[in-house]
């Protein structure tokens, strides 16, 4: 049963409903088989076996991860799409017949979905190789979860656009809260700088009974916690959105003994490089003036992360146009940024393209990315593997005229 048809140059550019079933399947299979970030081994095998399976050429710049390559019949520009491929340190609370059979290993934001539909994309490009007036890089990316080295990154020092690099670069991400055939696109920010931190407070412990003879490092690091809340709301511009969340609190061993150390990791999230370098500025001239009040030394690691995942105006209009021409103008609705963090960023640094969203809410809200009952609703492939197609087609078209 024939799906969708893209009518290029009076030929025929279709997919088929064995190509959405074939996809659902692998997507299963690397549902129960997720592997965490740098460990992608099997999930890189499965992926290359297909690759070879329809004569699709790879090369491997990494441990884990792979980049196929498909030469349309005629010349013309070269395009790059990217599918993450790793999972999360999640157990899956879901009861279904796909469920993770690693016990604490999930994919819980929808990657094995994303690898699935673009091997799709592989098979069928590879299949109307005839009709394409260039070149498509397809690069299945490790390592996307693994914050704040990432996958993205690694693959350009090693080189995985050495040998043809993309005018452009497209990338699409499952999105719950995202009504099914509904896409979110957006010029400019659409996923926030993400850096994380350490703050270890030095105190002086001793006896509870007896504080006047300590340094308190459990005060310094409350007082600390209460002034960085301050920074979001006393000092980055309320119109540009940025947040600090503190997400783990250890030190103490006994109610009655105070403690020498006490130590607090969060992240700080922001849109802006202005706002980001002013968290980080702030984080630490709070840290070091409230733990010098009261005599306490003070350790702050900062940890830069993903920078801003920012679209290119002039492309993001052609993904919205490429959309809207299949599903309406009301197929994508204005939607804020994420303040989450993305390493498709690197990418972006270096070449134009844009990352937009996949909506799968159907009746019913779906469970958040990174949520151990987190499902991809896979009615949402024909969409996602259609408009991949399509903005391949058109992207080549776009820069060849």
């Amino acid at each position: 049963m024939e799906r969708f048809t893209i009518t290029k140059d009076e030929n025929n550019f279709t997919f088929l409903q064995e190509d959405i079933t074939s996809a659902i399947e692998f997507r299963r299979l690397l549902h129960q088989y997720p592997e965490l970030s740098g460990e992608e081994y099997q999930t890189t095998l499965h992926i290359k076996e297909v690759l070879e399976a329809h004569q699709i050429p790879y090369e491997s710049v990494l441990d884990t991860g792979v980049t196929a390559i498909i030469e349309g019949e005629l010349p013309g520009a070269t395009i790059a799409l990217r599918a993450d491929i790793d999972a999360l340190p999640i157990t899956e609370q879901n009861d279904v017949s796909y469920k993770s059979k690693h016990v604490g290993v999930m994919h819980a934001c929808g990657h094995d979905a994303h690898t699935a539909m673009m091997l799709a994309v592989c098979k069928i490009l590879k299949r109307h190789q005839h009709l394409i007036n260039g070149r498509v890089i397809i690069v299945f990316q490790p390592s996307e979860e693994d914050a704040p080295i990432g996958g993205a990154g690694p693959m350009l020092e090693a080189g995985v656009f050495d040998t043809y690099k993309p005018e452009a670069i497209f990338a699409q991400h499952v999105w719950p809260g995202l009504e099914l055939g509904k896409f979110g696109v957006m010029a400019g920010p659409i996923m926030g700088n993400s850096d994380r931190f350490k703050i270890t407070v030095k105190g002086k412990g001793g006896h509870a009974a007896q504080p006047h003879t300590t340094v308190d490092p459990v005060i310094v690091t409350n007082q600390i916690i209460t002034a960085i809340q301050s920074i979001v709301s006393r000092n980055v511009d309320p119109f540009d959105p940025a947040v600090i969340t503190i997400g783990q609190i250890n030190g103490g061993f006994a109610p009655n003994v105070i403690p020498d150390v006490v130590e607090l990791k969060g992240s700080m999230r922001s849109l802006s490089d202005a706002s980001r370098q002013l968290m980080k500025t702030r984080l630490l001239n709070i840290s070091n003036e409230i733990s010098d009040a009261h005599g306490a030394e003070v350790d702050v690691e900062i940890k830069t992360g993903y920078p801003a995942t920012v679209n290119d105006p002039e492309w993001a209009s052609v993904v919205r146009n490429v959309i809207q021409e299949s599903y309406g103008s009301t197929s994508v609705p204005t939607l804020r940024p994420s303040l989450a963090g993305e390493d498709f960023s690197k990418f972006l640094l270096e070449y134009p393209g844009v990352y937009y969203w996949l909506g799968i809410d159907e009746d019913e809200p779906s469970y958040p990315l990174h949520h151990p009952k987190f499902d991809v609703n896979e009615k949402a492939f024909e969409f996602g593997i259609d408009i991949l197609l399509k903005l391949t087609i058109s992207a080549l078209d776009q820069l060849n005229n």
